[in-house]
C-alpha cells in the first residue's frame, strides 16, 4: 500500500494506524526497540509517543534527549510525507534543533500540527516557482501531565525528485 494512502486511512482506522506504526519499525530499524507509537493522527496534525521504558531512558531514568529528538523528527517528517506526494517530492531533514526545558520522568509526546495556510504559504506556493524549499517545523514535546519538556525546530528540505542528483 502506498504511504500516502496508508497515512490517509490511518486517520480513521486503528488497523491502518497499527500498519503505519509497524512500517515505521520495519523500514527504520533504529526505531524498532524504542516502540514509538502514533498517539493521534489527522490530516494536519500528528502526535508521536515515546513510552517510558528502558530503551528510551538515560542514566538518570528520564527519557533520553535522543529519544525526544527522534519523536520530534518523526512527528514533523511523517506528517509532511503524509501531506505531500512522496513520489513527487523528496523530504530530507537538514537541521534539528531542540531546547530542553526539564527532564521527562514519564512518557513523552511530540505534537506537530500545521494549518492549511501554513502549507500554502511555506510549501505549495514556493514549490510552484522552485524545485526545492526549506521549511521550519515547530514541534512541542510534553510529558503525560501535559507539561512542556522540550521545544524542537526541524528544518526539512522538500525537493522535486526530478531535481535530485544523487541516486536512491
Amino acid at each position: 500500500m502506498k504511504l500516502s494512502r496508508l497515512f490517509l486511512k490511518a486517520q480513521s482506522s486503528k488497523y491502518h494506524k497499527f500498519l503505519l506504526e509497524q512500517g515505521l519499525r520495519r523500514f527504520v530499524p533504529f526505531n524498532r526497540s524504542h516502540r514509538f507509537q502514533i498517539d493521534q493522527i489527522s490530516a494536519h496534525s500528528l502526535r508521536i509517543k515515546a513510552p517510558y521504558r528502558k530503551s528510551n531512558l538515560n542514566h538518570l531514568k528520564g527519557i533520553h534527549a535522543c529519544a525526544l529528538a527522534t519523536i520530534a523528527e518523526i512527528s514533523s517528517g511523517l506528517l509532511l510525507i503524509g501531506i505531500l506526494d512522496p513520489n513527487k517530492y523528496r523530504i530530507i531533514l537538514q537541521k534539528l534543533d531542540l531546547e530542553y526545558h526539564y527532564q521527562a520522568k514519564s512518557e513523552a509526546v511530540a505534537r506537530f500540527e500545521v494549518s492549511e495556510d501554513w502549507l500554502q504559504d511555506r510549501v505549495f506556493e514556493p514549490l510552484e516557482n522552485s524545485d526545492r524549499v526549506f521549511v521550519d517545523c515547530n514541534i512541542n514535546l510534553f510529558d503525560k501531565d501535559d507539561k512542556q519538556i522540550a521545544t524542537a525546530i526541524a528544518r526539512w528540505q522538500i525537493k522535486n525528485w526530478q531535481s535530485v542528483k544523487t541516486k536512491v
